[in-house]
């Protein structure tokens, strides 16, 4: 249920976020979801690829700085309410919500969620019996 999730870091200039893409696209790895975060600076691109561990070796050897993270991909219904039935559960259960964005697929909603402990996050949304995406299925999509 671990999902690895990439964070380049970007200089705020022109460019940078479609030299990213190219290289990720000229290796034939796919951007699944992606979300950035930016300063004056620059920016943090924090996206789910097709292939992590290629893809963190391929933009390194262009010389971008990458790690890897592990996050949580949280199915919900693609409906009012949903988000918030399932935020209510993990602030019941004390799962403290580093950063969040999310994408959406026909009827469902795909949340990736980093928390300050990713195996008690999972522990505790499937004791709810709340819906996971495996690393295998989003890597696929």
């Amino acid at each position: 249920m671990i999902i690895k999730q990439l964070s380049v870091f970007l200089e705020n200039k022109t460019g940078r976020l479609s030299e990213v893409s190219s290289i990720l696209g000229d290796a034939g790895i796919n951007m699944t979801a992606f979300s950035i975060a930016d300063t004056s600076d620059f920016g943090i691109l924090r996206v789910i690829v097709s292939e992590p561990e290629k893809a963190m070796k391929i933009l390194k050897k262009n010389d971008f700085s990458v790690n890897l993270t592990d996050v949580v991909c949280l199915i919900c219904p693609n409906e009012s309410g949903a988000l918030a039935r399932a935020l209510k559960i993990l602030k019941e259960e004390e799962v403290q919500i580093e950063y969040m964005y999310a994408f959406s697929i026909d009827k469902a909603a795909n949340i990736i969620l980093r928390t300050a402990d990713t195996n008690d996050c999972i522990e505790k949304l499937q004791k709810h019996e709340l819906e996971l995406m495996k690393a295998s299925e989003l890597y696929k999509l």
